[in-house]
């Protein structure tokens, strides 16, 4: 349940500005922020900055001026809006069918169905469409940044190569790292004089801090970072798993030790290392799955490529047919139909995001409801499990994926950054 109300958190974090239009129409709104042809509402600013005193008060975060607040909130809300923009602009869309799948997802993670979880969102103090939808933008900003990012990371053979053999070669005492942080930003192609004067507040916010200032408090108050409203909180990470500029600066230091400034193209970072841990050996999950796959097309309907799957499954539930047979008649994956759709042995994380949390959830030999992901409508079975020692059969993936991360990460930002420099952003004079 916990988890559950994190979520339902941070969405009305992210998203409180579609609480706002439904609050009634007491009070005319005004545009608070123009951005680029779009805008953001007073209201919306107003909601966000309430919301962060809602989880400040939770936490029992002590929290600075409310036009601080307003500055990180407006902040926050417009590069959304950015994202939302390019999203539209590329056609990105989330179905009703993704965001029913992302929701029932959100309920079993906390261990609940999709009623309660209606419950739960409806005694917060937002209505279930509004959490829809907030659902539903997290989902669009998060294809859009993806299908930004994704090309600009370039990652040789040889990276690969000399990363294995690191990991290779590290003990399983490896030490994680939870990393708090800050960011004094600079703009692209700012002056020699813009740049001295974000160092001296970032060495400034450095002595604050030296003499016993709250971390949250100044992430939240003066950090342009993307996890500022969270108090700078960046979870846990390996050093390979972290921005270079990162990984150079954390090594042999220890809990409690403040980092920085550390300069990057996007401003001067200062770090706080929250706390350390050491690494455990990782055994990984297997699941040997077989699925049906039918893609829709101006022939096949949604719905009727949903009800076909049913048949197929009913005729199979009924012994009238095997698994096998009909998925090499009826599939439209060429790689597994003519293997009877079976998938072999894999990590659930390789797959679609739906694909996944079907086999996650999914009982060995129990066929699913058909479901549907970004290649289109599937029935699939868990017919094994096992748990496996991955190090050695992974190694050059796990290399890759821990390069990935990091350079997605560097290229989030610097992509996020762009979309700003090339914005007209103007905030409404009151």
């Amino acid at each position: 349940m916990k988890q559950m109300l994190k979520l339902v958190s941070i969405a009305w974090l992210a998203f409180a500005s579609v609480t706002v239009a439904a609050q009634g129409n007491d009070v005319l709104d005004r545009v608070a922020v123009v951005v680029n042809d779009g805008v953001i509402l007073q209201s919306e600013v107003d909601a966000m900055v309430q919301q962060i005193k809602v989880n400040a008060q939770q936490q029992d975060i002590n929290l600075p001026a409310d036009d601080v607040l307003r500055v990180q909130a407006i902040d926050r809300l417009v590069l959304q809006e950015l994202q939302l923009q390019v999203a539209r602009r590329a056609g990105v869309e989330v179905t009703d069918a993704q965001l029913e799948q992302t929701l029932v997802g959100i309920a079993q993670d906390a261990g609940i169905n999709v009623d309660e979880l209606r419950e739960e969102i409806t005694r917060s103090g937002l209505t279930w469409q509004n959490y829809r939808e907030s659902i539903r933008r997290e989902m669009t900003i998060g294809e859009i940044q993806r299908a930004a990012v994704r090309d600009r990371v370039y990652i040789s053979p040889q990276e690969i190569s000399n990363l294995s053999e690191m990991l290779d070669q590290m003990s399983d005492a490896e030490v994680e790292y939870r990393l708090s942080h800050i960011l004094i930003g600079i703009r692209d192609g700012s002056s020699g004089d813009e740049v001295q004067d974000a160092r001296e507040r970032a060495e400034k916010l450095i002595e604050r801090l030296n003499n016993g200032a709250d971390f949250v408090e100044m992430a939240i108050s003066a950090s342009s970072g993307s996890r500022a409203l969270e108090g700078g909180d960046l979870g846990w990470m390996s050093v390979n798993a972290m921005p270079t500029l990162f990984a150079e600066a954390v090594r042999d230091k220890r809990k409690g030790d403040l980092i920085g400034p550390i300069k990057s193209g996007v401003g001067f970072h200062i770090l706080k290392i929250a706390d350390t841990r050491g690494l455990e050996t990782v055994e990984v999950e297997e699941v040997k799955a077989r699925h049906i796959l039918l893609r829709t097309s101006v022939i096949l309907s949604d719905n009727r490529a949903k009800e076909q799957l049913a048949e197929i499954r009913e005729q199979i539930i009924n012994g009238e047919a095997s698994f096998e047979d009909m998925a090499r008649e009826f599939s439209d994956d060429p790689g597994s139909a003519s293997q009877g759709g079976d998938l072999g042995w894999s990590e659930t994380n390789i797959y679609d995001p739906a694909f996944k949390r079907v086999l996650d959830n999914s009982e060995v030999g129990a066929i699913s409801e058909p479901f549907k992901s970004q290649f289109g409508w599937h029935i699939a079975e868990v017919t094994d499990r096992r748990i496996q020692d991955a190090t050695e059969r992974s190694k050059q993936n796990r290399a890759y994926q821990l390069l990935y991360r990091r350079k997605y990460q560097e290229e989030l930002e610097n992509w996020q950054q762009e979309i700003r420099d090339q914005a007209y952003i103007e905030q409404v004079v009151q």
